[in-house]
């Protein structure tokens, strides 16, 4: 599927995300810690982080043009994330402020095999609600693709994949973190279902261990109503069921991994940069590859997600 690129946009075409907003606290550790243990961790980093928030900033670099629709507290951490975004070029106008909840956390372990554990309290994420997603729906209009998770309430999320059905935009799901299968009535709503191997499993039931395990994974929620089916498998790549029903895997190009966080989200935002910019499906998955490789050789969620420059020098 092709989405032309937003009439005049010199950078791309238009996406726009609703989705969760955090702070992330860092922790990096020899190992992930086990139940009740206490372990002494090496380092301590603050930064901006969040499902969309990432997305969106990914996106963003990459080429598209970006417009952020969620919640964040009137504290510290909401004022340094709405100060990132801005300075990224994103458009905030949809971002608002709550008065009673603290801005979304992320406590975060990563180990010497850069591999993660996260805890996500959820804060004035909880906030964004359909009413959010009806009065910004002229932002949804605007966009050639929609972006969307589930680190923000799930009713909102139905109702963003609505909207985006009903305004005829490319609708993009990250089904994360997910832990049950979806309900029925979602999946013919999306265009794009980008899982890793995880959430497939949880998605489908199904065990997840070879491209060929994903691809079975990718065909039973096809036969239940995506459309197109992207499960990322980290470093084995990446498994892509079309439409048509034709299953290509991509191998992962080999980098020396650094940290995964944010690996995932940075693949959805190139993706989707390329999608709304008119690229096709295997160009743009090929794009985010590169993009998300480039990511864990660096530390951090949304410092580690490269620039176009980066790509294309």
């Amino acid at each position: 599927m092709t989405v032309p690129a937003a009439a005049g946009a010199p950078g791309g075409g238009r996406v726009t995300v609703i989705g969760s907003l955090n702070m992330d606290l860092v922790v990096r550790a020899p190992r992930l810690p086990k139940p009740g243990e206490t372990l002494a961790g090496r380092t301590f980093a603050q930064a901006a982080g969040g499902k969309g928030g990432n997305q969106a900033v990914a996106a963003a670099r990459l080429g598209a043009r970006v417009a952020m629709i969620g919640c964040v507290g009137a504290d510290a951490h909401g004022d340094a994330l709405r100060a990132g975004l801005e300075a990224e070029g994103i458009d905030c106008a949809g971002l608002a402020s709550s008065a009673s909840a603290p801005t979304g956390v992320a406590l975060i372990v990563v180990d010497d095999a850069s591999q993660n554990a996260i805890v996500i309290v959820a804060g004035s994420n909880g906030e964004v609600t359909p009413d959010t997603i009806a009065r910004h729906e002229a932002t949804l209009a605007a966009a050639d693709v929609l972006i969307c998770q589930l680190e923000t309430p799930a009713d909102a999320v139905h109702a963003a994949l609505r909207a985006g059905r009903r305004l005829g935009r490319t609708v993009v799901l990250n089904p994360a973190p997910a832990v049950a299968p979806l309900p029925a009535d979602w999946l013919p709503l999306v265009d794009y279902l980008i899982p890793n191997e995880v959430e497939a499993a949880a998605l489908t039931g199904l065990p997840i261990d070879t491209p060929a395990d994903a691809q079975a994974a990718a065909r039973a929620l096809q036969a239940n109503g995506a459309r197109n089916v992207l499960i990322t498998l980290g470093a084995r790549g990446v498994l892509a069921l079309s439409a048509d029903g034709a299953a290509r895997h991509y191998p992962a190009p080999a980098v020396h991994a650094v940290d995964t966080t944010a690996a995932g989200d940075t693949f959805i935002g190139a993706f989707s940069a390329r999608l709304a910019a008119g690229a096709d499906v295997d160009a743009a998955i090929r794009f985010a590859q590169r993009a998300a490789s480039l990511s864990v050789t660096r530390a951090g969620a949304q410092p580690s997600i490269p620039t176009l420059a980066e790509l294309d020098g």
